[in-house]
Parts: structure tokens; C-alpha cells; sequence
């Protein structure tokens, strides 16, 4: 027993007198593992509200360009004006109007050689990946609202006349000659061409080419190398990135006042965003009154006639502007029941809508998650 315990006390003095090695195995006392759970829960839950503050838009910031680096650019195009602000050392306004220029010729009703007029005039049913492209997502916002979206609409849109001009000179009779050549469902997409059932169908674009121009004007910047830039046409609107001082875009939503004569440009509410497109359709300024009430100038392609909803501006946001601007117009012809009912099955949608309630009263409705982008009026 002594041989034993003289051992053991030899063995221990042995490791107490032995240097530390930082890379031999150690045993940890009981009372360790606790402590050491709580160390690495701790850990954890500093590192996720630490990166779940980096995903709150208030959080996002960017560097401040530098002076050198703030490029603008506005000029007139689709019968509106453009403006962009984006980050670059040089500017790109030969690009910028190239790209519309392209829109222009493949879009545009107004152009005598662009693809839609030759499609319009049974000339050609050829068509380029620009037109095809915008074809492709209008039959698809028109089946995701059952046809409140159509391009086929334009026979009705001459026949009423912009703003309704030649609303006076309307008849049933007229609309009735109309409707058969109306309907999204009578134009098809074969093998890069297009076919028409009826030559006397015709397409009109324009609730979703200028909206379409902006996100051909921001994908020409990309290409570039640009990640920081807002484009603005007619009030459509794309950001990416952050604006010069490294914030969030800021866009303004108008203020709602009946101004006939389009001067105010108070401003209802402000958000801030990135990496989305923002559309409006319709506008609370120009309207016509009937039995005492206000509707706008949209016209709804079942009936052939203008709509008679409450909704007199709709706004909507979603990652890409030509999307925005279709559903806004849809937005439009449903009236906010049915487009309450579309914006529950796409998530990605934000939507924001002046409408006239049963007094006559202008009122504002909005998605949740819009409501969340708000920052100021």
C-alpha cells in the first residue's frame, strides 16, 4: 500500500511540476458545461440581432458618393420626361438614350416604323425580345386578373379619345362594333410571331411600355457596372442601391387634391425604398363627375365603357417597373374589392390607392407592407 501510494503522489507532483500545453486534451469540472452553454447561447443571439438589424430597411445604409460620382440626366421621351440620378465617374447619356430609343421602336403606337405599328396595320406579325418580353408579362397579368389588364384594348381607347374627349360622340352602338375585336385571349405569341385572330384587333402598350423604358434604362446601367441609381419616367420609378448620401431612396406618393388643372404637388407620403420599381395609374386630378361622383379615365375592356369604382389612383410596387405599371392599371378597372382579392395571392405586391368613398370624400387605403416603408409626409 505504501509502494501504491508513494506512486501516486509522485504522479501527481510530476503534472503539477509539467508546463502547460494548450493543444493537450483538458477535463472540464462540472460546473463548466453550464457556463459554457450560456457563453455559446449568448453568442448566437448577439450575432442574429446583430444581422437582424442589418436587414431592417432603417438599418441599410451605403457609402456617400463622392461629388465626382453624381451623374444626372433628364430629357423627354414617351411624350413625358425622364430624370436619373446614378453613381458613376462618367456619364452614360448616349447609352440611356439608346435604350429608350429601343423601347421606342419596338413599343411605341406613335413611331410609323416601330413593331407594334406594323403588328397594328397587318403589315408584320414579326416582333424583337423587346416586344416579346412585354407581351409575354402583359398575358400574364391579364390571365392574374382576368382580363381588367388588356393590350387589346386600343380601338376603345381611340374610340373614347384621350381623357374621354369624344365621350360626347360615344354610342352602344359603336362599343358593340367594338368588343369582339377586344380581348387578350385573341392574340397569341407562335414561334416569335404574332397572330391574330381578327385583323381588326389592335395592341396598345402604353399601361405598360413606359413603365417597361424604365427598367430597360435601368438594366442598361447595370450592365454598366452601376448599382446605385434611380430612374424616373412620367412618375414610374426604379431604384437600386442608395442615393448620394448612402441612404434609402426617398419617393413621394402626391397628395390627394382635386386639381383639375394638375399644378399641386403636395405630397401624401413619402417611403423609402430599394431594389424596387414603383407605378401609379390613373390620377385623382383628372377625373370626370357623374350623379355627383368621381371616376377616372379608365376604360374597362368587358364592357367596352369607363369604369365606375371608387379607386381614383393606384399605386404599386414590386420588383420591376413594367410589372408595377400593368397592375396598377388592373388595379384600375377591378376596384378595390377585386384588387384587394389579387394582391392577397401576390405577396410581392405592395399597393397604394386614393379612392373616393360613399360621400365623396377622398380616402387612402394601403398594404401592410407598404405601410411599413413609410417615412414621413
Amino acid at each position: 500500500m505504501e509502494n501504491k501510494q508513494q506512486t501516486t503522489d509522485d504522479e501527481q507532483k510530476k503534472t503539477k511540476n509539467k508546463p502547460f500545453d494548450p493543444y493537450a486534451p483538458h477535463k472540464i469540472k462540472w460546473w463548466g458545461w453550464p457556463l459554457l452553454a450560456l457563453l455559446i447561447a449568448g453568442t448566437i443571439y448577439i450575432i442574429m440581432s446583430r444581422d437582424k438589424g442589418k436587414d431592417s430597411p432603417a438599418a441599410q445604409q451605403g457609402k456617400p458618393w463622392v461629388a465626382q460620382e453624381v451623374q444626372r440626366s433628364e430629357g423627354s421621351v414617351f411624350g413625358t420626361f425622364y430624370h436619373l440620378t446614378y453613381q458613376s465617374t462618367q456619364p452614360l447619356q448616349e447609352g440611356i438614350e439608346d435604350a429608350l430609343k429601343q423601347v421606342d421602336a419596338s413599343l411605341s403606337p406613335f413611331n410609323k416604323e416601330s413593331v407594334i405599328t406594323a403588328i397594328n396595320n397587318n403589315t408584320s406579325t414579326d416582333t424583337n425580345p423587346m416586344f416579346v418580353e412585354v407581351f409575354t408579362l402583359a398575358q400574364e397579368v391579364s390571365k392574374e386578373t382576368n382580363g381588367a389588364f388588356d393590350i387589346t384594348v386600343a380601338p376603345l381607347v381611340n374610340l373614347w379619345g384621350f381623357g374621354f374627349k369624344n365621350m360626347d360622340n360615344v354610342s352602344q352602338e359603336k362599343v358593340d362594333s367594338l368588343l369582339p375585336y377586344i380581348g387578350y385571349q385573341q392574340v397569341k405569341l407562335v414561334d416569335g410571331k404574332i397572330q391574330k385572330e381578327h385583323p381588326e384587333t389592335m395592341l396598345d402598350c402604353s399601361a405598360i411600355a413606359k413603365g417597361y423604358g424604365v427598367d430597360a434604362v435601368g438594366k442598361y446601367l447595370e450592365s454598366q457596372g452601376i448599382s446605385n441609381y434611380m430612374v424616373e419616367i412620367g412618375g414610374e420609378v426604379r431604384v437600386r442601391g442608395y442615393n448620394p448620401r448612402g441612404e434609402l431612396w426617398h419617393v413621394g406618393i402626391n397628395k390627394p387634391n382635386d386639381d383639375p388643372a394638375s399644378i399641386s404637388t403636395d405630397i401624401e407620403q413619402i417611403i423609402q425604398i430599394t431594389q424596387l420599381a414603383m407605378a401609379t395609374s390613373g390620377n385623382y386630378r383628372n377625373y370626370y363627375e357623374k350623379d355627383g361622383k368621381k371616376y377616372a379615365h379608365t376604360i374597362d375592356p368587358h364592357t367596352g365603357y369607363p369604369v365606375q369604382h371608387s379607386i381614383l389612383s393606384s399605386t404599386v410596387l414590386a420588383q420591376d417597373c413594367a410589372t408595377a405599371d400593368a397592375y396598377a392599371t388592373a388595379f384600375m378597372v377591378l376596384g378595390m374589392d377585386e384588387a384587394k382579392k389579387v394582391l392577397a395571392k401576390h405577396p410581392e405586391l405592395m399597393a397604394f390607392f386614393i379612392y373616393s368613398d360613399k360621400d365623396g370624400e377622398m380616402k387612402e387605403w394601403m398594404t401592410k407592407g407598404l405601410e411599413k416603408l413609410i417615412v414621413g409626409k
